[in-house]
């Protein structure tokens, strides 16, 4: 493993300097991830399971075409996701009331109380993260995420008002 550097690196492009980038992204995700691992095993869920509380409890009505778009994965993915959820108490699936054939999300209050202890490490984590770091390396990495986000991805954050690039 490279030893990790403190400094900003003026020739921040180099092989090194990006390779190292690549290896923190993949520690942090690891340990960000950590404890929602342990929770969805408690529940025979994976993280795709966790993606879709996740957006669904942040947007709810959600539609399942706007749930597959942000979590980029097939048709037949969602539905095996969705059925489990649903088949567990966390998800509801109704009718949109001005369009029946469309199909709206909605955390149960198990999906919302599963939510909530999924996401609470994981916020407490970037909370401690962002106040060591402060509020300009906090933009900064807020910046280079998008940059690393799909484009199809930053439109569905762009369109729905939660960030501007």
């Amino acid at each position: 493993m490279a030893e990790i550097s403190h400094r900003v690196n003026p020739l921040f492009l180099r092989d090194e300097e990006l390779r190292q980038g690549m290896e923190l992204m993949l520690f942090a995700y690891r340990d960000v991830m950590a404890s929602a691992d342990r929770t969805l095993s408690e529940h025979g869920l994976g993280r795709a399971h966790h993606r879709a509380v996740y957006f669904i409890g942040r947007h709810p009505g959600l539609g399942v075409s706007e749930l597959l778009a942000m979590l980029g994965i097939t048709k037949q993915s969602l539905s095996r996701v969705l059925k489990e959820l649903g088949e567990a108490g966390f998800v509801d699936i109704r009718e949109a009331p001005a369009d029946r054939r469309r199909r709206q999300l909605t955390l149960s209050e198990a999906g919302e109380t599963l939510e909530r202890a999924l996401t609470d490490a994981q916020r407490r984590r970037f909370a401690r993260a962002y106040r060591e770091a402060g509020a300009q390396a906090v933009e900064g990495f807020r910046q280079v995420l998008l940059a690393l986000t799909a484009e199809e991805r930053r439109k569905l954050l762009s369109e729905a008002g939660r960030s501007a690039p």
